[in-house]
């Protein structure tokens, strides 16, 4: 039986190259109490270039991490409120006849921003759910045949309630592939949610953060973290993992190479956020249940699938 290795302790830094991604760090905790893995996880979401998934029961706080996230790293945010009558144009765009012009006049839809919020992303049907796969997966979006760009950095941050709530569409699996992560923020705990109670109130508390970077400085570090050294023994880690789940009968489907890319990618940004210019096993083991469980489906009924990451840590020797 293989320990579970915990995650590396939160070090504080003294180098000016990560002082932004601190103070990114600190002010999104001051909002979203108690729930620093999380938010770390979510940066580090962002600088493997990636997208997240945020899967919680309403009022945890899904939306107002979004918002954290978009104000600490002075980003350009854009909600859109998934709905069952929501057509995809409603998110790309649509041309419009322009009489005067005599022609057609296209109107940029709200996928045109830095970050986008879909919010209640389940909510939606597939055919607009499918509407975001080619901006998530090629950065750019095509309509009527022409093909446009997205701003960078583009981040989505796409939050769902439970599929077993009412009036919700499982996303497919192409479509959750698309989001390098997958969290969830659960209750606070009571400290932090007695903090929460006797504080400000957080909408009252978003409107007071200021950026602690510019979007140029943000494309600067998720450059610098895919430059974060990754040894061959490390890698011989990930696809130890990745082989265990296509083998394995407690899985109805293994992890893609998609997914082990996903790993090697957040596994360098966990990296950049710790200080360190090379990956180690406890990495991987930071970031796994958030890149694997929403892409592994359990062969078996009554398994959890937010026990699958751990469950894979326990299992999967480090070489």
């Amino acid at each position: 039986m293989f320990m579970l290795i915990k995650p590396p302790q939160f070090a504080s830094r003294s180098s000016s190259a990560h002082a932004p991604i601190d103070r990114a760090v600190e002010a999104a905790g001051n909002i979203i109490l108690g729930k620093k893995t999380q938010v770390r996880l979510a940066l580090a979401c962002l600088l493997a270039r990636g997208h997240l998934l945020i899967e919680d029961l309403p009022g945890v706080g899904k939306t107002t991490l979004a918002h954290v996230l978009a104000r600490t790293l002075g980003l350009h945010f854009h909600r859109i409120q998934f709905t069952s009558d929501m057509l995809p144009a409603d998110i790309i765009g649509v041309s419009i006849y322009d009489r005067e012009a005599g022609g057609f006049t296209y109107h940029p839809g709200p996928i045109f921003s830095q970050v986008i919020l879909a919010d209640e992303i389940n909510r939606a049907t597939p055919k607009t759910q499918s509407a975001l796969l080619e901006a998530m997966e090629e950065q750019q979006v095509t309509v009527e045949g022409e093909t446009r760009k997205l701003p960078e950095p583009f981040f989505v941050i796409a939050t769902q309630n439970p599929s077993e709530q009412v009036g919700t569409f499982p996303l497919p699996e192409s479509q959750l592939d698309r989001f390098l992560m997958r969290i969830e923020l659960g209750y606070p705990d009571r400290d932090a949610e007695r903090a929460l109670l006797a504080g400000t109130d957080r909408r009252d508390l978003l409107a007071t953060i200021a950026p602690c970077m510019s979007p140029a400085e943000l494309v600067e570090m998720q450059s610098s973290a895919g430059l974060v050294h990754v040894a061959p023994a490390l890698l011989d880690y990930v696809q130890a993992i990745v082989e265990y789940t296509r083998r394995s009968p407690d899985y109805a489907t293994g992890l893609s190479p998609r997914a082990a890319l996903a790993l090697v990618h957040s596994a360098r940004a966990w990296a950049f956020l710790e200080g360190r210019d090379k990956v180690i096993p406890e990495d991987v083991q930071a970031v796994l249940p958030g890149v694997a469980t929403h892409r592994l489906r359990p062969a078996r009924d009554g398994v959890r699938r937010a026990d699958l990451g751990t469950r894979l840590i326990e299992a999967v020797p480090i070489p």
